[in-house]
């Protein structure tokens, strides 16, 4: 159950079909709209069941959802975002569902801290076998809110990197381009950056020609960062390419030296970055990877070792991180080669398979 999945394009989106991979497709997803979805649902190797607009933790979605349950006689329910639809875990459970799981991103860290919600968040905790993380942060996070039972069966479940799709091109020298793929919101930093490479061009020395930013994505600041690109007078040197279905996002990857993507923390830090899947998919191409203290992002890196992790809103720390990786193709490669090392320790799909069927007591 969820109101997070294809073909709406996100991180969470892709975590939950990734899952539904992991599980081998013996599946039944219950999920919202868009009313376009038809034509991606068909393709796929189990049923989708669209429900309206948005999935509440009501008792009309409950009977929907025991009258999926009983009639695939399934055993196991998962939700793919755990609040709030995990509020009906109990109604679950009493038509027959044997093991309960709920999957926690970044938006249950505020649940976990915002009065009200975190009792909610609690109750959730109660009614599931476990709750998975995706990171250490959102672990210290989530964690205190939840009643003792429920916190020692917290798991750790990052989001799976598909190590053969995000795979970096037969060795061969790439140009000197940034690539930054995420939701044009202010908690990505997108505007950083894009100051940042303002600064970089003007720097840049004489010789080679200035390297290329493409921003892969799309969001609400679309229009804002369209107007600070132009008025840097930066319009040769940056390419914004809207949003891009997953093959498409690997193939502007493969042909990048560095990926960047400066996220912040806001709202006192109740809006943090879960983990920065992103983050972890670039690595796999190869790319030595740059991103915001913020939350779970620097769990994405190794400082020094497969990319940097810098102060957010600071355009002139990103610029002297950038900027050696950019000039030197060599260091970068090799900062690349480590980051996918890590990404395949840390992020690789055979551990996540192991710890969701373990979860789901399938193993």
């Amino acid at each position: 159950m969820t109101n997070d999945f294809p073909p709406r394009i996100g991180g969470i989106e892709s975590f939950v079909a990734d899952v539904c991979d992991l599980l081998d497709g013996d599946v039944v997803v219950l999920t919202s709209g868009p009313a376009d979805a038809g034509a991606t649902d068909r393709a796929r190797r189990y049923p989708v069941v669209r429900a309206g607009a948005l999935l509440l933790p009501t008792p009309a979605t409950a009977g929907q959802a025991v009258r999926l349950l009983r009639q695939h006689r399934a055993t196991r329910v998962l939700f793919g975002a755990a609040a709030p639809l995990g509020l009906l875990a109990p109604a679950l459970r009493r038509a027959g569902a044997e093991r309960i799981v709920g999957l926690t991103h970044g938006h249950e860290v505020w649940w976990a801290q915002v009065p009200g919600a975190n009792r909610l968040l609690r109750r959730i905790g109660e009614g599931c076998d476990h709750l998975t993380t995706i990171s250490g942060h959102t672990t210290a996070r989530i964690a205190p809110a939840l009643s003792p039972e429920a916190r020692a069966r917290l798991l750790r479940l990052p989001p799976p990197v598909d190590l053969a799709l995000f795979a970096p091109l037969p060795a061969g020298p790439l140009p000197a381009r940034c690539v930054a793929v995420g939701r044009f919101v202010r908690q990505k930093g997108f505007d950083t950056l894009v100051e940042a490479w303002r600064r970089l061009v003007a720097g840049w020395p004489p010789g080679p020609p200035p390297p290329e930013l493409v921003l892969v994505g799309d969001g609400p600041l679309r229009v804002r960062l369209q107007e600070q690109i132009a008025a840097a007078w930066l319009a040769p040197w940056v390419r914004m390419t809207g949003a891009l279905p997953r093959a498409s996002v690997v193939a502007e990857l493969q042909q990048a030296r560095v990926f960047a993507l400066p996220v912040r923390s806001r709202l006192a830090g109740l809006n943090a970055e879960g983990l920065g899947l992103a983050a972890a998919e670039a690595a796999a191409c190869g790319l030595p990877v740059v991103v915001g203290r913020s939350g779970g992002a620097p769990e994405t890196v190794i400082e020094g070792v497969t990319g940097a992790v810098v102060t957010p809103g600071d355009p002139a720390e990103l610029v002297a991180a950038l900027r050696p990786l950019l000039l030197d193709p060599a260091r970068a490669h090799a900062m690349g080669l480590a980051g996918r090392r890590h990404v395949a320790a840390q992020f690789g799909a055979d551990r996540a398979r192991r710890t969701l069927r373990h979860a789901l007591g399938l193993s």
